[in-house]
């Protein structure tokens, strides 16, 4: 066999076992039509928070590559676009980006108010009783969420927002 043909047939195999290999970017389920993270087998994107009110966010996914920002909110809400290894890429509500150490992001759900003012109600109604207003920019806790209203907690206060208002949270998504 030629060195051609020996070298274009382990080209062959070689791309062949990458497409197959787990360590594929993202994996699409059959039938949700979700992609999961490689890393985390978690929905990408999806919403998660900053745990810390101090994160370097890098240009690539190690500490060797250079720092690009540094938040400074504890939990504001972000997305994560992307994993590899220990890192995952996240996104902010103005769409910038880069590279962030998981042991910095939270689970736990938070919302961004994302209008000058939104009101919270004590039920997913706009007829039901106003219980507080909040300013742009107030960062809240998520308790739950139906088709198209959330229930959010802030300091003392909890009631309901349609989704519309706020940023951290899919337009379909649903959970408790």
């Amino acid at each position: 066999m030629s060195f051609r043909a020996t070298f274009g047939l382990s080209a062959a195999l070689l791309t062949l076992s990458l497409a197959a290999s787990p360590i594929a970017a993202q994996e699409a389920i059959p039938d949700s039509g979700e992609t999961l993270g490689p890393v985390t087998n978690l929905p990408l994107p999806r919403f998660v928070s900053m745990k810390s009110s101090k994160a370097f966010v890098r240009r690539g996914p190690s500490q060797t590559h250079r720092v690009d920002w540094e938040f400074k909110r504890r939990d504001l809400p972000v997305e994560v676009t992307a994993e590899y290894g220990h890192w995952r890429r996240i996104r902010d509500r103005d769409g910038a980006g880069g590279w962030i150490h998981y042991a910095l992001l939270s689970g736990r759900r938070t919302a961004l108010v994302d209008q000058e003012m939104i009101s919270l109600f004590s039920d997913p109604d706009l007829r039901s009783t106003e219980i507080a207003r909040l300013q742009k920019g107030v960062i809240a806790q998520i308790v739950e969420c139906i088709p198209t209203w959330c229930e959010l907690k802030v300091d003392d206060y909890r009631g309901w927002t349609p989704k519309t208002g706020i940023w951290g949270v899919k337009p379909d998504e649903v959970f408790d």
